[in-house]
């Protein structure tokens, strides 16, 4: 049974319409990803979500009840910013104590609660500091740490992330799934970054121009795109038209072509690829790019450029600019998009 129902939202601003019809059904504890390009709607949906910003038409009931018109406050919806907007002038233990002193909880109360929620957040050492003394990760979960005191029944993340350096981006991304998992929080997270969508999500919602173009699991969008724009947003495709189709594999289709490429295979003396449809091409490679545990090669196929990925497994493999390979292109994985 869905938790949240999102029916028929449209939101515009003057004439410029942000979404329309827009529908989507969530379950409770579900951690759901708004992806998509800047621009396309995803962070005004989350404030309609909050409450912060009204639509012009549609619903959205929580739990069975319509709170489409309630104001945010009642609502029980928790929202994270990119920006943390933490109070400057309070302790980190104050500023997560905040939303339960506007709730009125009597401080015997507060204080456990606040101690919990900061040890599940790795910041109780940190409660008598001040934002200006914590580093960007840090003030990004005492941010979070204000949300889950008040123990909403939905939490809302817009691109809490995306202002920080790889390194804690990924270790507070990490830390923000275990929480959500740990407490069962139906969770609503906004982004364009790809690689989080696909680490995070029960379920990615990917948006463009204001519409959700394909609602899946990470495993479902990644591998079977609806479009040849979920193939060119969610991954590195080879998008081949009709004539290139033809020209590097011999197909006749009727729209383009998606091919991963990690789905490639470059062919190995005496290797078994358990019967595979495999269709034979050759192509030059034209250069190279270390992705750590990946090298993408960047190859020329009879005048067409494709990319392929292969598993980095010593330097002595390393296929320099020029080379000749012999390719053989997996059928079954190979997608044809509108």
């Amino acid at each position: 049974m869905s938790f949240v129902c999102i029916s028929d939202f449209c939101k515009r601003f003057a004439t410029h319409t942000v979404f329309e019809n827009i529908s989507c059904e969530i379950k409770q504890g579900e951690f759901i990803t708004l992806l998509g390009p800047s621009g396309c709607g995803k962070s005004t949906l989350l404030r309609c979500i909050a409450g912060l910003t009204t639509v012009d038409h549609g619903t959205l009931t929580v739990n069975g009840e319509d709170i489409t018109n309630q104001i945010a406050r009642l609502r029980g919806i928790a929202m994270v910013f990119q920006s943390y907007a933490l109070f400057p002038n309070m302790s980190v233990y104050d500023n997560v104590a905040f939303g339960l002193k506007m709730q009125k909880i009597p401080k015997a109360q507060r204080e456990p609660r606040v101690r919990e929620i900061l040890e599940m957040v790795e910041l109780e050492s940190y409660h008598n500091r001040y934002p200006q003394q914590l580093s960007g990760g840090q003030c990004q979960r005492v941010a979070l740490a204000r949300s889950l005191v008040v123990r909403p029944r939905i939490l809302l993340l817009d691109e809490p992330l995306s202002a920080l350096d790889a390194r804690i981006r990924k270790n507070l991304r990490d830390q923000i799934r275990r929480i959500q998992q740990e407490l069962k929080l139906t969770t609503i997270f906004v982004t364009h970054d790809q690689e989080e969508a696909l680490t995070l999500s029960d379920r990615i919602l990917l948006m463009n121009d204001g519409q959700i173009v394909q609602t899946g699991t990470a495993e479902e969008i990644y591998t079977e795109p609806a479009s040849a724009f979920v193939a060119g947003f969610i991954g590195n495709y080879n998008l081949l038209d009709r004539q290139q189709a033809r020209q590097v594999l011999g197909l006749d289709i009727s729209h383009q072509l998606a091919i991963r490429p990690e789905s490639i295979y470059v062919r190995e003396s005496g290797r078994d690829y358990g019967g595979k449809d495999l269709i034979p091409a050759s192509g030059i490679v034209t250069g190279h790019n270390l992705l750590g545990n990946v090298i993408r090669y960047h190859l020329d196929i009879t005048g067409v450029p494709v990319i392929v990925d292969l598993l980095n497994r010593s330097s002595e493999r390393l296929f320099t600019r020029g080379s000749e390979l012999d390719l053989l292109f997996n059928r079954d994985e190979i997608r044809e998009v509108s």
